[in-house]
């Protein structure tokens, strides 16, 4: 795209959008100079994706605004409205009910709901389960007997003038036929609010209050219904786990992921009591920080039908030039604090919502792993993606790791029917290549791998070991110049094997014999599988390469000590692991593993001790 003549682009706040040569928007961004930022675009020091996203465009527009805050404002409604594919968006999470009461209604019903939040609608939670929600409810309901049926049904009972089951149960007090007042019936939607927003003890008060005012008027059979209702808001509210001694309000943003995926975990604390949870998986199709991701989470957490609490509390806060205390403090009407604990008690509760979002990512990726169905289709989408002849049952994926060219090492990965197959992974030490050149250590890697395969077939079949099985698909974690070095290597061994390689700009795949690579949707099964491999690939390659770094620097380390061998090295390698650990293990631990004058010249090296 043809870069705009900076006179044209106002030095004011305001949203920019990208545009395709189509129309569509496929970046939306703010600024508080639209001058600096849109020509920032075109420098020459771009981020992969960043870049991906430039050339993908065709012209870019933008709108001024009065300030900063604004900018915010509107580019929050323009990404709600074109939702531009390069932009990372909170999206809901249908699996998360939420308990809502439907305020715009003549009366008001209590519902589970689900997906995009509506105007007028109260929202509670979210939930993890919509059991948990009901059972909740069913305690409440007899204290707060307000309706939970549909609008078909309300009309339905309103025409018989007759009601339903629920009242005769006490579940509801009957609004449809006008059993209850108006005002009677707006107090106990706004009583279940209160329990539901984690302060029930006015409502217990109240309860017990009348309680005993039932008991000294000798009426015994109501004062043990007052008695009944106010143990059931109590169990209602014990469902609530307390985290805070005072009671406070505030949410809890964590994250945790990779270039790809981030996991957020938000918990709601209200009156010192977790009241809901959200988690959801962020396709990081942007270039972005951790604090930009933060600023993504505020952006799309918090609305008119979910305001912010009073405080929220982050792992690291937004960035500096980003007014969000101030977007949030108009989106909640009063002034919102956004800090970042290091410590004491809300920290240690900011660590656990962090534990929270790792494991959410880990069992995010392990259901997709442990899904045949899902394995299946990812198989057949990479198979439609790639042109290939067969679904790819077994891929190999390789990938090399070095830094400045020492400790060069490459890894092979194995997947078979989408799952790993952990016993099949290889790892090579280069030995062929000197300096960084990652063209000829892929082609060494691949050299290597399929050598033992030709040589695994000259031998009779009960003799032939694991590489005698041919790969369907090999992967290779590179754009077109590893994958031409890989193919090379293929071709002079006469191996027709289909090739392809995933560049870490923008995902794109490439293959032998087509200049553009394939731009596989970010939504299809295909790219998720392709880099799922790539990244175990590259995971495997780095592990190895952290082993031969930290054992080069135990040996260079324990080579100045007298009195320490080749045997006695093993020893402490085999028990420390780690020169960290070697360190930081006292005298006496590391005398139990070498004689005592040795151990005392180890210590004193380790230490700096002359």
């Amino acid at each position: 795209m043809n870069r705009p003549l900076p006179a044209e682009i106002p030095d004011a706040p305001g949203a920019y959008m990208f545009r395709d040569r189509h129309g569509r928007v496929t970046y939306v961004g703010k600024a508080k100079s639209l001058r600096k930022r849109v020509l920032n675009y075109f420098g020459k020091d771009l981020p992969p994706r960043t870049r991906a996203m430039v050339e993908a465009s065709d012209r870019v527009e933008w709108i001024m605004v009065e300030n900063e805050v604004a900018a915010l404002f509107l580019e929050f409604s323009l990404i709600k409205e074109h939702r531009p594919r390069f932009n990372i968006r909170l999206k809901d999470d249908k699996s998360y009910p939420y308990l809502a009461i439907t305020r715009s209604d003549r009366w008001p019903q209590a519902r589970v709901l689900r997906g995009a939040k509506k105007k007028g609608v109260q929202y509670f939670g979210p939930f993890a389960h919509a059991y948990a929600i009901r059972n909740t409810l069913d305690l409440l309901l007899k204290s707060l007997p307000i309706r939970t049926c549909s609008d078909t049904v309300f009309r339905r009972h309103e025409i018989k003038g007759r009601p339903c089951i629920e009242y005769e149960i006490e579940r509801c007090s009957a609004p449809c036929v006008g059993y209850v007042d108006p005002e009677v019936y707006a107090g106990y939607v706004d009583n279940l609010a209160q329990v539901l927003s984690g302060s029930a003890e006015d409502l217990i008060e109240r309860i017990e209050n009348r309680m005993r005012e039932a008991s000294g008027g000798l009426e015994y059979e109501r004062a043990a219904r007052l008695r009944d209702q106010a143990q059931d808001v109590r169990r209602a509210v014990a469902r609530q786990e307390v985290v805070t001694d005072r009671p406070e309000d505030f949410d809890l943003i964590a994250t945790d992921g990779t270039e790809l995926e981030t996991s957020v975990q938000v918990l709601k604390i209200r009156n010192g009591r977790i009241v809901g949870r959200l988690g959801s998986i962020l396709d990081r199709v942007e270039d972005v920080t951790a604090p930009q991701v933060i600023a993504t989470v505020l952006r799309d957490l918090y609305d008119e039908s979910s305001p912010p609490p009073p405080l929220v509390l982050v792992e690291e806060l937004p960035p500096d030039d980003e007014p969000w205390a101030e977007v949030l403090s108009q989106r909640r009407g009063r002034r919102v604090t956004i800090r970042s604990p290091q410590r004491g008690p809300k920290r240690r509760l900011l660590e656990t919502a962090q534990t929270n979002a790792s494991e959410a990512l880990m069992r995010h990726r392990l259901k997709r792993q442990s899904d045949h169905n899902a394995r299946s289709r990812d198989l057949r989408s990479l198979q439609t993606a790639l042109s290939l002849p067969e679904p790819p049952l077994r891929i190999e994926a390789y990938d090399i790791s070095t830094i400045q060219g020492r400790h060069t090492v490459g890894s092979m990965v194995v997947l078979e029917d989408g799952l790993p197959k952990r016993s099949d992974y290889r790892r090579f030490r280069i030995r062929t290549v000197t300096g960084q050149d990652d063209f000829s250590s892929m082609e060494e890697v691949i050299r290597r791998r399929f050598n033992a395969y030709l040589a695994d077939l000259k031998l009779p079949v009960a003799e032939r070991g694991k590489f005698s099985y041919p790969p369907s698909l090999v992967l290779i974690d590179g754009g077109p110049g590893q994958v031409g070095r890989a193919v090379e290597v293929l071709t002079k061994l006469e191996l027709d094997l289909p090739v392809a390689g995933l560049a870490k700009r923008m995902e794109e795949v490439y293959v032998p014999g087509q200049a553009d690579p394939i731009v596989i949707p970010r939504d299809q099964p295909a790219l998720h599988l392709l880099q799922r491999v790539r990244d175990e690939a590259h995971r495997f390659a780095l592990m190895y390469h952290r082993q031969l770094r930290g054992k080069r620097m135990i040996d260079s380390i324990l080579d100045e000590v007298e009195g320490i061998g080749p045997i006695r090295k093993k020893a402490l390698v085999r028990t420390f692991g780690s020169v960290k650990k070697i360190r930081e293990a006292s005298l006496a631990r590391l005398s139990e593993v070498v004689p005592q004058g040795v151990a005392e010249n180890l210590y004193d090296t380790l230490h700096g001790r002359p």
